[in-house]
């Protein structure tokens, strides 16, 4: 009964064994026949790549992403060798612009205050050779005319330049542009807390006091140091 049921299953088999490839002589299939072997063999050649080929553009991309980046470094050092040439050339530039300012900063008041010298000079000269001996009078006129011309140049070269003398009196005392020198009572028109007399005047240079004005305030009589 065995031998039937066997030779009836490998009667049905056979026909499958026949179509699917290489069998043995009782139609059995090999499992390592040449077949088989061409179709792993095939499918292990579609599937993965050479390894040679992978390596080689790997390395070459590298390469030339190298050389590119060493480029752009060189670029970026010479940009910045330049910057720093330029840097130092404004800085000696400034520096120079700042010390002639320094240096002749005030040439254009000291022309205009050698006029003033040149009119004291002439004045000078003049009182010398002209005026008789024992003749005062003619002399005092001279030197008050000298005086005058010398005090008018004088103001105009300050407002020129913007040099402006304080008149403080009547104002409010203010420690920022006065200096305090004593204090007296307060009088007829006089409030308590101004300026009452200017001892020395003081000066603004654009608005910018640069000397103090020597002031008396005035305070009320119980309040006098």
């Amino acid at each position: 009964m065995a031998v039937r049921f066997l030779w009836a299953v490998r009667r049905r088999m056979q026909p499958l064994l026949a179509s699917s490839g290489a069998s043995d002589g009782r139609g059995w299939l090999h499992p390592f026949s040449t077949a088989t072997q061409r179709t792993a063999g095939e499918d292990c050649s579609s599937e993965d790549p050479p390894d040679e080929l992978g390596p080689s553009l790997a390395e070459r991309a590298l390469k030339l992403k190298a050389v590119k980046l060493e480029k752009e470094v060189q670029d970026l050092t010479v940009r910045y060798q330049r910057a720093i040439a330029d840097g130092e050339n404004i800085r000696r530039r400034t520096q120079r612009c700042v010390e002639d300012a320094k240096i002749f900063g005030i040439q254009s008041f000291c022309k205009d205050l050698v006029e003033v010298a040149d009119i004291l000079e002439k004045t000078t000269e003049c009182i010398s050779e002209e005026t008789e001996p024992g003749d005062q009078k003619l002399t005092l006129e001279k030197i008050f005319r000298g005086l005058s011309l010398l005090e008018t140049k004088l103001k105009s070269v300050f407002a020129k330049h913007g040099l402006e003398k304080m008149t403080p009196i009547g104002d409010k005392y203010d420690p920022h542009e006065h200096e305090l020198i004593c204090h007296v009572p307060a009088g007829v028109g006089v409030q308590p807390g101004t300026v009452a007399l200017v001892r020395q005047d003081g000066y603004k240079l654009h608005g910018r006091t640069i000397r103090l004005a020597q002031v008396e305030v005035a305070v009320e009589s119980q309040r006098r140091l």
